[in-house]
C-alpha cells in the first residue's frame, strides 16, 4: 500500500524476507503506547463452516482489512488475517477513521452475510498493564508487499479480551455499509497437489520456556521449507477462473448502492470482461494478466505469526503426520497447544486496490474449515496460551 502511516511507527520496522528468521527478536518493535489494537472475529464460525459458508467467513474476516485501508486511504497499517476474523493496530490520528470503518463492517457482515461478527478496539497501554506487550515485525513474501507478524501476547489478550466482552464497540446502524472497493473472491478452490491442504495453529502454552517454544516454531517452519513434499497451497500458474465465478454472490453483496439484483448483474458483466482479459491474457490499462497472476502467487499470505504460527500448506499425508507428531510430543511436554485442519483444497480472498500496481494482497484459508476448524481443535486442548 501506498507510504505513510500517522507518525511513521510501522515504516520504521525493518522488512525481512526469510521466514525462518520469524522468532528473532530483533526483528520487532513495541507499538507506541498511544497506539490502539483493533480485533474482529465471527461468532459461532464453526456452525457457518459446518453450513458450507467457509467462503462468507472468509470474506467477513478479509473485509475488516479491506474496510480499515480505504477508510484509511492506503496508508500503511500493521494488519493480520486469521480466517474468521483480523487485527490490527493504528495510530492515534487513524483511530476515528477505522473506529467507523470497523463498526460499518460489522454492519455489513450482520445485514448483507446474515453473520454475527464482534468487534473491540484495545489501548496498547490497557494490554501493558496487563504485563503483556504488542511487538509488530514486517515479513515480504516478494518485493511487492509486507505482512505483519505480532509477538508479545498483546493481540491474542485482545482477542480473548474481546470475547468476554471487554472493550467492545457496537455495530453501526442498519444499512450502514464500509468502502470495500478491491475485495473479492472470484478465484476457484485450489486442489491438494501432493495429498492434503493442512493447516496449522500453534500457541505456546503459559508456562512454555521461551527458548523451547521458539525452538519448536523454528523446527516446524524448517521441516515444512526443507521438505520436497511441501509448499504453498497456490499453484505456480495461478489459481483457477471461470465465469460465473464462485464468490459472485459475495462480490455483490460487497457492492455499494442499489437493490442486490441490479449490483449482481452489474458484477456479472464486469467479472465476464475480467474473466475474458484473464482467459485470452490481454492487457488493458497497465493491467497485466500473466503479470498479476505471478505476483498473486508471489504475494499470498499462508503463513504468519500473531501471537502464534498460522499456516496453510500443500503437504504428502506423510509429513502431516510427522509435523502432527512432533506438535503431539511439543503439547505432551507443556511447550505448545496447537490445532490441525486436513482439508482437500485452500482458497483465496483478495483484496486488489488497484490492477495495475503490483501491491495485491491474497489471503489464504483451508477451504474445508480452515485456521476456524484449527482454533476449534486447539480450544479443546488443555491449559489455556494466553490468561
Amino acid at each position: 500500500m501506498s507510504a505513510g502511516d500517522s507518525g511513521g511507527f510501522y515504516q520504521s520496522v525493518a522488512v525481512f524476507r526469510g521466514f525462518r528468521s520469524l522468532m528473532d527478536p530483533a526483528l520487532y518493535a513495541p507499538l507506541p503506547d498511544d497506539w490502539t489494537v483493533g480485533v474482529a472475529d465471527i461468532v459461532d464460525s464453526t456452525r457457518a463452516i459446518a453450513e458450507r459458508r467457509y467462503k462468507s467467513v472468509n470474506m467477513a474476516g478479509a473485509a475488516v482489512i479491506a474496510a480499515v485501508t480505504n477508510a484509511l486511504q492506503e496508508r500503511e497499517f500493521p494488519f493480520v488475517f486469521g480466517g474468521d476474523g483480523a487485527g490490527f493496530a493504528v495510530a492515534p490520528a487513524d483511530l476515528s477513521a477505522a473506529r467507523d470503518a470497523l463498526a460499518a463492517t460489522a454492519a455489513w457482515v450482520r445485514d448483507e452475510l446474515g453473520l454475527t461478527m464482534r468487534i473491540a478496539l484495545v489501548p496498547v497501554a490497557a494490554i501493558r498493564a496487563k504485563g503483556l506487550e504488542v511487538r509488530v515485525a514486517r515479513f515480504a513474501p516478494s518485493s511487492h508487499v509486507s505482512y505483519a507478524m505480532f509477538a508479545g501476547g498483546g493481540l491474542g489478550w485482545a482477542d480473548a479480551a474481546m470475547k468476554r466482552g471487554e472493550f467492545s464497540i457496537p455495530a453501526a446502524a442498519p444499512g450502514t455499509a464500509p468502502d470495500l472497493s478491491g475485495l473479492s473472491c472470484r478465484f476457484e478452490e485450489m486442489p491438494a497437489r501432493r495429498g492434503v491442504i493442512l493447516s496449522v495453529l500453534i500457541v505456546p502454552t503459559v508456562q512454555a520456556d521461551g527458548a523451547a517454544y521458539r525452538s519448536l516454531i523454528e523446527d516446524i517452519v524448517t521441516m515444512v521449507e526443507r521438505s520436497p513434499e511441501a509448499g504453498r497451497p497456490v499453484p505456480h500458474e495461478g489459481p483457477g477462473l471461470r465465469w460465473p465465478p464462485q464468490g459472485l454472490d459475495l462480490e455483490a453483496h460487497a457492492e455499494r448502492g442499489g437493490p442486490l439484483t441490479l449490483r449482481r448483474a452489474g458484477l456479472l458483466i464486469r467479472t465476464l470482461f475480467s474473466y475474458l482479459i484473464i482467459r485470452l491474457s490481454i492487457t488493458v490499462r497497465g493491467f497485466v494478466p500473466r503479470r498479476y497472476l505471478s505476483e498473486l502467487v508471489e504475494n499470498s499470505d499462508f503463513r504468519k505469526y500473531d501471537d502464534g504460527l498460522r499456516m496453510v500448506v500443500d503437504c504428502a499425508p506423510e509429513l502431516a503426520d510427522a509435523l502432527e507428531q512432533k506438535l503431539a510430543t511439543a503439547a505432551a511436554a507443556g511447550v505448545a497447544r496447537y490445532g490441525v485442519s486436513r482439508q482437500q483444497s485452500a482458497m483465496v480472498t483478495c483484496f486488489t486496490p488497484s490492477v495495475a500496481r503490483s501491491d495485491h494482497v491474497h489471503f489464504i484459508d483451508g477451504a474445508g474449515g480452515g485456521y476456524a476448524s484449527a482454533a476449534l481443535a486447539l480450544k479443546g486442548m488443555p491449559e489455556q496460551a494466553i490468561a
